[in-house]
């Protein structure tokens, strides 16, 4: 019998996840270690995760923390930058770093034979960077470079002006790169300062995964880190903590770029933290509005409208106040219409057009159907617990996660939709061509649009 092509096909039963048992040990020098046993391929992976992030950034010195996990690696020891990375090479090493809002994470696979070679290679390169003038000034002329780059893509200048827009001079409202003035400003004592006060054992945590026992990756990890200490670590505020500035009303902003065939969307506000009791729902609500491919916010816009090839909405998440956000680009004659349009869905999902029970299959499928294979490699399972540290979640979390997903009702969406999802308070802000669309946004009812620039 043929397929019948007119409609999806039926969903099944969810898959039984078993998330493999977390070892927890806290070493004698304050640095937290995870282990998990995962034998499936013959490698092992290392996260190292210092808190702080570009959260942690000095006022003025926007992109500090970046600047400092860069310089990490640029030699160590009596190992030039060249030398680490050819190192790495040896062991067929795969490293990465990534500076989010509230850490700052190193990670390295590398097989299972190099497993000490490879955790002592991180713990030198993090712990005993060599910090060169000239390594320093060629790395931030690259970002400065980087910079300039970036003016010309319209969602980076709308993902940099829209934070601002959000959170003002919070910690959280810059992108972890920094800006032009404050690279400028920044000096190598500054990210040698910042490395001596945040990259500490009492501010980490490791996670290793990996084909070994337990016992075998405590042994790899104190043999490597077990000489790192503790220096003058200087006593902050974290950005979770902070409150950001609360502006009523709502708001409209437009980047100006003349003669631009598109314009770039941003609609969205300030929602909740990572550890809001009200995740679940949250996230099912995404789905429906514009977290999947048949959502509500890509079927009117792409489908029913044409104004795009794509829409999407979604969660960045953090410890502290998260934004939620609309994100699309659309025909630069259809700016004022696809607002109304997004807009629209975004109020009617807490009240005229409740979740329906297919979009409610749908949008659950799509979160718990392919839940289990953000777990398979080691180096996933080892990013994965490194999140569970981040936000001070439960070790049980993961397995949990699709039984708490399938038990949220329609009504619990519509209720988190009109907790969070506050009308009065969206921000919108298009980087398009003003001239051309600035007549028609008069008739969105959301005031005289602020001109930025394009930083």
């Amino acid at each position: 019998m043929g397929a019948d092509r007119s409609r999806l096909p039926g969903l099944g039963v969810d898959p039984v996840f078993r998330f493999p048992a977390i070892g927890r040990h806290t070493m004698t020098n304050g640095l937290q270690l995870r282990t998990v046993e995962h034998a499936s391929v013959p490698v092992v992976t290392l996260v190292l995760q210092i808190d702080g992030g570009s959260g942690a950034d000095p006022a003025a010195l926007g992109g500090l923390a970046a600047m400092t996990a860069d310089m990490v690696d640029e030699g160590t020891g009596a190992l030039s930058a060249i030398e680490v990375s050819e190192a790495l090479a040896m062991i067929g090493g795969e490293y990465d770093v990534e500076v989010g809002p509230d850490a700052t994470v190193f990670t390295l696979t590398t097989l299972t034979r190099f497993a000490e070679r490879g955790a002592a290679l991180l713990a030198a390169i993090v712990t005993q960077p060599s910090m060169h003038a000239d390594d320093f000034d060629r790395v931030r002329q690259l970002r400065l470079d980087r910079l300039k780059q970036i003016k010309d893509l319209p969602p980076a200048v709308a993902e940099r002006a829209f934070l601002k827009l959000l959170y003002a001079d919070h910690p959280y409202g810059h992108l972890s790169i920094g800006s032009d003035s404050s690279l400028r400003r920044m000096r190598l004592e500054d990210t040698a300062a910042f490395h001596a006060s945040r990259f500490t054992p009492s501010r980490a945590t490791l996670v290793a995964a990996g084909a070994l026992s337990h016992d075998a990756l405590v042994r790899v990890v104190e043999h490597a880190f077990g000489g790192w200490s503790d220096g003058p670590s200087a006593e902050t505020t974290a950005a979770a903590d902070i409150e950001p500035a609360t502006r009523p009303g709502p708001r409209l902003a437009v980047v100006p770029r003349d003669g631009a065939a598109q314009s770039e969307l941003r609609i969205g506000l300030l929602a909740a933290g990572r550890t809001t009791p009200d995740y679940p729902a949250l996230v099912v609500m995404n789905a429906v509005l514009g977290g999947q491919f048949v959502s509500r916010i890509m079927l009117k816009l792409r489908e029913e409208k044409g104004f795009t090839y794509g829409a999407r909405t979604g969660f960045d998440w953090r410890r502290g106040i998260a934004p939620f956000s609309l994100q699309s680009s659309v025909q630069t004659v259809s700016t004022a219409e696809a607002i109304q349009d997004s807009l629209t869905e975004l109020e009617a999902i807490g009240g005229s057009r409740p979740p329906a029970a297919e979009e409610m299959a749908l949008s659950k499928a799509s979160l718990t159907r392919g839940y289990p294979r953000n777990f398979e490699t080691a180096q996933q399972v080892a990013r994965s617990v490194a999140q569970l540290a981040l936000y001070g979640l439960p070790d049980s979390y993961f397995e949990e996660f699709t039984t708490r997903i399938n038990a949220i009702t329609p009504e619990a969406v519509t209720a988190v939709a009109q907790q969070y999802l506050d009308p009065s308070r969206f921000v919108t802000l298009v980087v398009g061509d003003h001239g051309a669309i600035g007549g028609s946004l008069g008739s969105l009812g959301l005031g005289e649009p602020e001109l930025l620039p394009a930083e």
